[in-house]
């Protein structure tokens, strides 16, 4: 279907949500997105918080205020879901790519099927090879990884690395990275740069081979739980308990631990209950990166730094991708862009192929419908 030969203008604006430093278009990629005969639209300052000033993006249009950008672009990249505000000033007709989080604001969507937005949900992209340059989840959780255990190394009353001192030899801090995703191996990967003594666990077994090439210890619990997609699937009631048997004993002599299971669109699992963390040692320190959906850890708070009553210290940073701007920023504009690229002609116009399964299933919006059946299922029921 084509959306129209004509050449595009492809339009970002400041992200709102506190705390968001990133930005959804970058000088690099916008001087890409030229060389295919788009027209560039910006927010004054859109770029500020991630060091891109304005001056940096070459032939691109400033507008004064995010309505002018809303309301003239044909594509809009940003980095979080669209308010309703938003929404509602964007052209009808309109394309969005990025976050969308459709689970968990039926509001958002069904505005964006009413203003017959064409949304694309970044976070729903099937993980195929074709699709990896495109993955926005795992650009931003190697971000994550590697913030979450510099955040670690922080708060930790210990040195991470073994050092010989005048005083005498001191251990190295022994870490547990919980999880083998992107952001577990980047955190394997960090913890040892650091010196720190690194062991990591996944429930999936195809997970060994990579953190023990990291130079970590793979730690063996008992219990497979390999999944599709890339993902673990969900233990059962037995496996859960023979899980957490196992773990309660082997944490006890950890330091740190970092914890990074996720699945996009559900609860954090919950691997570490409060009885386990009563039974670790004082000044042991807990960084759980699933703080914003849940905790892996049963005493997290999102955003909160908490110290249990025998001493351990359970961190739950919110958007670390964020804390690292610029990088981030560049990541997430590539990802975008190579998504985009899939749908512009020679001319610099928009032509959405719904038969490339990378456009079709990460698609939530399009024509005045709600094409994801699990959102669309969710919106309905709210709306009923």
């Amino acid at each position: 279907m084509t959306m129209t030969d004509m050449p595009i203008t492809v339009g970002t604006v400041r992200e709102t949500v506190p705390g968001e430093r990133r930005v959804a278009l970058t000088p690099d990629v916008a001087k890409k997105l030229k060389a295919k005969s788009v027209k560039l639209l910006i927010e004054h300052d859109s770029g500020k918080l991630s060091s891109f000033p304005d001056d940096s993006f070459k032939d691109t249009e400033v507008a004064g205020d995010a309505n002018a950008v809303l309301g003239r672009s044909n594509v809009l990249l940003k980095v979080q879901p669209p308010s309703v505000g938003e929404i509602a000033a964007m052209k009808p007709g309109s394309v969005f790519i990025g976050f969308l989080q459709p689970h968990l604001a039926p509001e958002r969507i069904k505005a964006l099927r009413d203003a017959k937005i064409t949304s694309f949900a970044m976070e729903l992209l099937p993980r195929t090879t074709r699709a990896q340059a495109m993955d926005v989840l795992s650009s931003q959780a190697g971000v994550a990884g590697y913030k979450a255990v510099l955040i670690a190394a922080e708060a930790s009353p210990k040195f991470f690395p073994m050092l010989t001192t005048a005083a005498g030899t001191i251990r190295p801090s022994k870490i547990l990275i919980v999880g083998a995703g992107v952001a577990g191996l980047q955190a394997i990967a960090t913890a040892r740069r650091l010196g720190g003594q690194v062991e990591g666990f996944d429930v999936r077994p195809e997970t060994k081979e990579q953190i023990q090439s990291l130079g970590a210890k793979y730690v063996e619990l008992g219990v497979s739980a390999a999944g599709t997609g890339g993902y673990a699937r969900e233990l059962t009631a037995e496996e859960r308990a023979q899980q957490q048997a196992a773990l309660a004993e082997h944490i006890k002599g950890m330091d740190v631990i970092v914890t990074t299971a996720a699945v996009p669109g559900r609860k954090a699992p919950r691997i570490i209950t409060a009885a386990m963390v009563a039974g670790m040692k004082a000044g042991a320190v807990i960084v759980d990166i699933a703080a914003e959906t849940g905790g892996n850890c049963e005493l997290t708070e999102a955003g909160k730094t908490v110290v249990t009553p025998n001493g351990v210290t359970i961190i739950g940073p919110v958007n670390l991708a964020a804390t690292t701007p610029i990088h981030a920023s560049e990541m997430y504009a590539k990802n975008l862009f190579n998504f985009l690229e899939l749908s512009i002609t020679k001319e610099g116009g928009l032509n959405l192929d719904w038969n490339d399964e990378l456009i079709a299933k990460t698609c939530v919006t399009h024509a005045g419908e709600i094409k994801h059946e699990a959102t669309k299922a969710l919106v309905e029921g709210a709306s009923g």
